[in-house]
């Protein structure tokens, strides 16, 4: 009878979606959402990872069979499953205008092996900011803000040299260790740092794809796993725990 009387739970990934939506709504970021089937043009072309790029090799594709009843005319037909959530970008951007500030919180696929950190299916969240005056300092300061809010700490993150295809220049977000406090532990891999999440500036290519001039208009974009954020802030150590739709889990939040 007790177990009938007791409330639900939240799951963790709803958490995060759910707390990281408050925490950009009050600095005035809409959300916005896309299709998990997405064509080629809108997961690869419009975001500068064209047919034949060697960029495409860093997603590991789910392709869909093509209706055999339909003939298969240019990259429009091509069906996937999503391989992250940036074609929101694109399709958001068609029926927007600038300033666009939207987070994008969705689930993504990759076909690739699952262990304790890496799965088929996961979610992912993207933040997407274009006004006429945009810089790495603006993602410093919005990127330090949520991560304070989400885990409650007085947040310290670096930016190292990366490379995406969709953005120019590109970074790697490295958030420093709360449970060590940057001293070095098996969380950060004594490094003192956690990597955190992708980000950069927006490339002038995918701003043309936008209908977007990027000689009036510069944008920053940025996307992690929300399973990630979830584990570090939950202390979860292994994905598939997020997953296997075990309560003893889910209970504990």
């Amino acid at each position: 009878m007790d177990k009938l009387k007791s409330s639900g739970h939240l799951h963790p990934i709803t958490h995060i979606i759910q707390k990281s939506a408050d925490i950009f709504r009050k600095m005035r970021f809409a959300m916005a959402g896309g299709p998990e089937i997405e064509t080629e043009y809108y997961n690869f072309d419009a975001l500068n990872i064209p047919a034949y790029h060697p960029a495409r090799d860093m997603w590991d594709t789910f392709w869909l069979r093509p209706d055999d009843k339909k003939p298969l005319v240019g990259v429009e037909n091509r069906k996937l499953l999503r391989t992250h959530t940036s074609p929101v970008q694109v399709r958001y951007a068609e029926s927007h205008h600038p300033p666009i500030r939207i987070i994008v919180p969705g689930k993504t696929y990759r076909h690739e092996a699952t262990d304790a950190t890496h799965g088929a299916e996961f979610y992912q969240i993207e933040g997407l900011m274009i006004e006429k005056d945009v810089s790495l300092a603006n993602l410093k300061f919005v990127l330090n803000n949520y991560f304070e809010e989400l885990f409650g700490i007085k947040s310290e993150i670096k930016f190292r040299p990366s490379y995406f295809p969709f953005t120019e220049p590109s970074v790697e977000v490295d958030l420093r260790c709360f449970l060590c406090e940057g001293k070095g532990c098996g969380l950060c891999k004594k490094t003192g740092w956690i990597e955190i999440m992708g980000a950069g500036m927006v490339h002038p290519r995918v701003l043309e794809a936008m209908k977007i001039n990027p000689r009036k208009f510069r944008g920053f974009a940025f996307g992690g796993g929300v399973d990630r954020l979830a584990m570090l802030k939950f202390g979860i150590d292994d994905i598939r725990l997020l997953y296997n739709g075990d309560l003893r889990t889910i209970n504990q939040f």
